[in-house]
């Protein structure tokens, strides 16, 4: 009979990685102990560039950046407007987009239970840890309420482990506001709504839009009000 490795061998393990195929070993490691489908780790950059480890084939992992799914995977967008983990039953699949992403990632051995713990690192990083599996409702909620610390702790763990094995993508300083994007914050911060910030500046809402985005990623900020208190507490606006 084949013993699971414990814990905190793995957590040894995944201190002692010299590079990305010993973080892979620790996330299958962590797969085994729990019985479960998948282990991943994911970590999208400032400039959209992914990096991570985990326990999903090569066929979806290929598939799934030449696809671009990353601009339409609920998961990932849903848990970048979090701060806390996320059961995937809580996230919207209701989009067309979304559904067909589900299917896909289904026919491609992704279970249909997830829980993500979304990361928050220096100067605007977001990375992900999430734990998959196929069971019922009733099944992930008793397992995720039991290892709920550990997998949180474990997510941590991964993401310190890989800002050590990969400092030239950690995020450097926050990138400078343009000046549009400047006043297009500041009158934000102020008070103006989107409508009067737009009329001030004599553009478009959807050119505010897209400045405000701007602002939003530069900033690694979770919505406009996040970007807003961000720019104030690093001095990029003034009020």
């Amino acid at each position: 009979m084949r013993i699971e490795p414990h814990l905190e061998q793995i957590w040894e393990r995944l201190a002692q990685a010299d590079g990305q195929p010993a973080l892979e070993r620790a996330c299958a490691d962590l797969r085994d102990h729990y019985g479960i489908l998948h282990v991943a780790y994911h970590w999208v950059d400032t400039a959209g560039a992914q990096y991570g480890c985990g326990t999903y084939g090569p066929l979806w992992s290929e598939r799934y950046q030449n696809r671009n799914y990353l601009r339409i995977d609920p998961v990932v967008s849903g848990c970048y407007r979090r701060f806390e983990p996320v059961d995937w039953k809580d996230l919207d699949w209701s989009s067309r987009a979304a559904r067909k992403f589900r299917r896909d990632a289904l026919d491609h051995g992704v279970g249909d239970q997830g829980f993500s713990v979304p990361i928050r690192g220096p100067h605007g990083q977001f990375a992900l840890f999430t734990t998959n599996h196929s069971c019922t409702d009733a099944v992930w909620a008793a397992f995720t309420a039991r290892h709920r610390r550990d997998l949180i702790w474990a997510a941590h763990c991964f993401n310190e482990k890989a800002l050590a094995l990969a400092p030239d993508r950690a995020p450097g300083a926050v990138q400078a506001l343009s000046p549009r994007e400047v006043d297009a914050m500041t009158l934000l911060a102020v008070g103006y709504s989107r409508a009067q910030v737009a009329e001030r500046l004599s553009i478009s809402e959807h050119t505010l839009r897209a400045y405000v985005e701007s602002a939003r990623f530069k900033l690694g900020a979770s919505n406009t009000t996040h970007a807003v208190a961000r720019a104030l507490s690093r001095g990029l606006i003034f009020v």
